[in-house]
């Protein structure tokens, strides 16, 4: 039997990371329908292993941006779940403080520029991110997340062109989960193999298994490598499945049980599991120990924000404007 890729410490930490996701991303659908969440919430169930394999190829300080499907990218960076889930409370202890909700996750500590609720509106400023880099002589990269359904915009293809020009150090990533919204991938375009997007504009352009961890990691690996080299982009089209709606307001009539139970049987996390059983690489105490430590973190996140406060209305307006002073203008 081959030995595993990676060592014990990479399978467990790949474990613990997607089964965190999954576990607070499930307990916020329930909490949604106690109403204690309000608006819109887009759950990344299914998802996990393109966060988690791509956290473990990138540094700390390296950027992310996403859409509005943006509740674990955060998690993934460094933050603990219960800033998370205080913000989908909208309370003043959430990352965004109370005032961004499910789509709005924001840290500039961690370097997560978003959560963003236009579709494609991030594909642009990631690009932006990574040009501020650049300009500024840093080896920063970005990571750019977006859905199937923002390829259709015209931004998409304006950064494309612009990224492979200016050799920006930025992984686009399509999170290809076969629907916008409830819209399949084939009644939007007559090009379904998403990867060949990029190739109009010459940009290395490649497809992973975006359910499997080890995977995603070996592709942004490469791609990583190239952005901090200065060889520029990558497009990733990464291929996945959510599990829940497109939010919890989708009734799901778009596709089958059946489609949705071949997925399942790829599970992301199933998967890593199977690889450190299948290797002994942790014994079923070691692995019982995260699974009671994760509950122990959902707990402590829920109770975090059922404790915390709402922001002060005097706080309204408190983000929507800043105070600068201008020097160059004459105040007669």
């Amino acid at each position: 039997m081959a030995k595993p890729k990676y060592s014990k410490e990479q399978y467990l930490k790949w474990y613990e990371e997607m089964l965190v996701y999954r576990k607070i991303e499930e307990r916020a659908g329930m909490i949604y329908t106690q109403q204690k969440i309000r608006g819109f919430l887009h759950l990344y169930i299914g998802q996990e292993a393109i966060v988690a394999g791509a956290i473990s190829a990138i540094r700390p300080d390296d950027n992310m941006i996403a859409g509005y499907r943006n509740h674990v990218q955060p998690i993934g960076k460094g933050m603990h779940p219960k800033y998370m889930m205080a913000e989908l409370y909208g309370k003043a202890t959430g990352c965004s403080r109370g005032m961004g909700g499910s789509m709005h996750m924001f840290s500039k500590e961690l370097r997560f520029f978003g959560g963003h609720g236009i579709v494609g509106g991030q594909i642009p400023m990631g690009a932006g991110l990574a040009f501020a880099d650049k300009y500024r002589g840093e080896d920063r990269v970005t990571i750019c997340y977006f859905g199937d359904g923002a390829t259709r915009q015209g931004a998409f293809h304006e950064t494309m062109n612009l990224a492979m020009l200016w050799k920006l150090p930025v992984i686009f990533v399509i999170e290809n989960n076969k629907y916008a919204m409830g819209t399949s991938v084939e009644r939007t375009s007559n090009v379904t193999d998403l990867k060949k997007l990029g190739l109009a504009y010459d940009m290395p352009s490649v497809d992973v298994d975006g359910m499997n961890v080890e995977a995603v990691h070996e592709c942004f690996t490469e791609a990583v490598a190239r952005a901090r080299r200065g060889d520029g982009p990558t497009l990733i089209e990464a291929e996945t499945y959510r599990y829940k709606g497109h939010s919890m307001s989708d009734p799901q009539k778009y596709r089958t049980k059946e489609e949705v139970e071949k997925y399942k049987s790829l599970d992301p996390i199933d998967q890593v599991l199977a690889t450190i059983r299948k290797h002994k690489i942790a014994t079923e105490e070691e692995i019982e120990a995260i699974d009671n430590r994760v509950k122990e973190i959902i707990e402590e996140s829920v109770r975090f924000a059922e404790e915390s406060p709402y922001p002060d209305p005097e706080d309204l307006w408190k983000y929507v404007y800043v105070q600068q002073d201008y020097p160059f203008i004459r105040e007669d």
